[in-house]
């Protein structure tokens, strides 16, 4: 039995390096509405340590209801190599919605991989990454 009963995860919060970069990012790919933007205070003292003012980042409202968040910290780009975080996947609906997808991120010139179906998992993925190089990853159904 699990030591813990959950419905999945409430919130995912990435770091960044530049805050208004990433926004823009995922603004434009994404879409989202903000549910919290506190990173028009990033550069006040304190901020970036301040869980109240979410260090001076942003949080987006996902459709499935999940939170969104980027939190800007130093300089370090991200390395999918290290511990961590190897990439975050997002779902769509169908196949042609990858399509429509690359497509969108040529026309965005977001560098991207190609729609690999995967069979044996029962979906095909499309692969890009977002300014500081955080694998990302857009997921749809096969059939």
């Amino acid at each position: 039995m699990a030591i813990v009963t959950s419905s999945g995860f409430a919130h995912v919060r990435l770091t960044v390096t530049d805050i208004e970069r990433s926004k823009e990012f995922y603004d434009k790919v994404f879409g989202w509405p903000v549910a919290i933007d506190a990173s028009g205070q990033v550069d006040e003292p304190g901020v970036r340590q301040s869980p109240d003012r979410f260090y001076g980042g942003v949080v987006y409202q996902t459709p499935a209801g999940a939170l969104f968040g980027l939190r800007p910290v130093g300089t370090q780009r991200f390395d999918s190599e290290h511990t961590g975080l190897d990439h975050i996947s997002f779902m769509v609906e169908s196949r042609e919605d990858l399509v429509e997808a690359q497509r969108a991120l040529q026309d965005a010139g977001v560098d991207h991989g190609d729609i690999k179906d995967l069979p044996a998992a029962g979906l095909a993925i499309l692969s890009f990454s977002d300014p500081d190089g955080i694998h990302l990853e857009l997921t749809a159904p096969l059939g």
